[in-house]
C-alpha cells in the first residue's frame, strides 16, 4: 500500500515537471518570435537593387599624315578615350609596320611640339576625328647611352694625352721636358670630374626612360670630346706653361675645385630622393649638409657648383682652351638654370620669391 502511494507521487512530480518545461519552451519561442518581429519591423521595406548603368564608350577617327608630305598614311579607327600616343604609335605599326614606335614622332600640327607617350587622345581631341603628324626621327639611343658616352670619352681621351704618346708629341720634347705638378694635378682632378659624372648616372640619377636621335648624340659626343682634345693637348704639352702666381694659385683652386665637386654631388643626391614626406613635387630644402645651403641663395645650387668646378680648373691650369669652355657652359647652365628657375616660381611662389636662379643675387 506504501509503495503505491510512492510510485503515484513519483508520477506526478514527472508529470508537473514536463508540463513546466514545456511552458518555458513556449515561453522562450514567443520571446524569440517577437524579437524577431521587432528586427524585421525596424528594418523598414526592402529597397530594390539599382540598376547597374554601362557608361557608352567614345570612340575617336585618328587620320594619320606624314610630316614632310602631307600625305595620308592611314587611319586608324575605334580609338578608345583613354588611348595614349604611346597606343597610336603601336596601331601605327601594325598597320604599316615601316614606322617603328621608337622612331616616330607625334605632332598635333605641322611644325609643333612632338607629343608624349602618356599623353591621352581625349586630351587633345576636339572632335571625334583627329588629324595627327608623323616622322620618322631615324635611329634612336637611349639617355643612358648618351650620358654615359658623353663622359666616357672625356676621361679616356685626357688619359691618352695625359701619357703623351709618340703620335700626339714629340718624343724626344716630352722625354727631356719634366712635368710640372700642376699636369698631374690637373689629370687628377679632371678624372674624378667625369667619374664621378659616371658613377652618378648609374647610381645617383633617375635617367629618364625616354630616347633621342643619333645624330644628338653624335652632336653632343663631338661637343665634349672635341674640346676634351683640345684642353689636353694645351696642359699635357711638354712646353706648357704653368700658372703666373705659383702654387699658392694652384693650391687655392684644387682645393676650391674639389669642394664644388663635393657640393654638387650632394645636391645631386638630394635632387634624386624624395623629401621625408615621399613627396617630389615640392622644393628641396637645405638639411645638415653645409653644402646644401646654397639652396637658401639660388633655386639651381647644381649648376652653381659645375659652374664653380670649372673656373677653378681653369685658374688652376691658366689654359685659353679651358676659359673659353668654361664660358660657354656657363651660358648654357644660366639658359638651363633660368628655364628651371621659371618652373619653380610657378609652383613654389611663395618659397623662391627672393632667390636667383644659379649665382646669388646676380641671375
Amino acid at each position: 500500500m506504501f509503495r503505491r502511494q510512492k510510485s503515484l507521487a513519483s508520477e506526478r512530480k514527472k508529470e508537473l515537471f514536463s508540463q513546466g518545461a514545456t511552458r518555458f519552451i513556449l515561453r522562450n519561442d514567443m520571446r524569440n518570435f517577437h524579437f524577431l518581429s521587432r528586427l524585421v519591423l525596424s528594418a523598414g521595406p526592402l529597397k530594390p537593387t539599382p540598376a547597374v548603368k554601362h557608361s557608352k564608350k567614345i570612340y575617336f577617327e585618328i587620320e594619320i599624315l606624314d610630316a614632310q608630305t602631307k600625305k595620308q598614311i592611314c587611319i586608324l579607327d575605334k580609338v578608345t578615350q583613354s588611348s595614349t600616343i604611346h597606343d597610336v604609335k603601336q596601331k601605327l605599326h601594325k598597320t604599316c609596320p615601316k614606322w617603328y614606335p621608337s622612331r616616330v614622332g607625334v605632332q598635333l600640327e605641322c611644325g609643333g611640339p612632338f607629343l608624349k607617350d602618356h599623353i591621352t587622345i581625349q586630351s587633345i581631341a576636339a572632335s571625334s576625328i583627329v588629324t595627327l603628324y608623323v616622322t620618322d626621327l631615324g635611329q634612336q639611343v637611349s639617355w643612358t647611352t648618351v650620358f654615359l658616352a658623353e663622359y666616357t670619352g672625356p676621361l679616356l681621351i685626357y688619359l691618352l694625352f695625359y701619357l703623351r704618346i709618340s703620335c700626339i708629341y714629340d718624343g724626344k720634347e716630352s722625354a727631356r721636358r719634366l712635368r710640372h705638378p700642376v699636369v698631374h694635378l690637373a689629370c687628377f682632378c679632371h678624372c674624378i670630374h667625369y667619374i664621378r659624372y659616371l658613377l652618378e648616372t648609374l647610381f645617383v640619377h633617375k635617367v629618364s626612360a625616354g630616347q633621342t636621335t643619333l645624330k644628338n648624340l653624335i652632336m653632343i659626343c663631338a661637343f665634349y670630346w672635341g674640346f676634351t682634345s683640345w684642353i689636353a693637348y694645351y696642359i699635357n704639352h711638354p712646353l706648357y706653361t704653368p700658372p703666373s702666381f705659383g702654387n699658392r694659385q694652384i693650391t687655392v683652386s684644387a682645393i676650391n675645385f674639389l669642394m664644388c665637386e663635393a657640393g654638387n654631388h650632394f645636391i645631386n643626391v638630394m635632387l634624386s630622393h624624395p623629401n621625408h614626406t615621399g613627396n617630389n613635387a615640392c622644393f628641396p630644402s637645405p638639411n645638415y649638409n653645409p653644402f646644401t645651403w646654397m639652396f637658401f641663395l639660388v633655386s639651381c645650387p647644381n649648376y652653381t657648383y659645375e659652374i664653380g668646378s670649372w673656373i677653378s680648373f681653369t685658374v688652376m691650369t691658366q689654359t685659353l682652351p679651358v676659359g673659353i669652355f668654361t664660358l660657354l657652359m656657363s651660358i648654357q647652365m644660366s639658359l638651363w638654370a633660368q628655364k628651371k628657375h621659371k618652373i619653380y616660381l610657378r609652383k613654389f611662389n611663395s618659397y623662391i620669391h627672393r632667390k636667383s636662379a644659379m649665382i646669388p643675387f646676380i641671375l
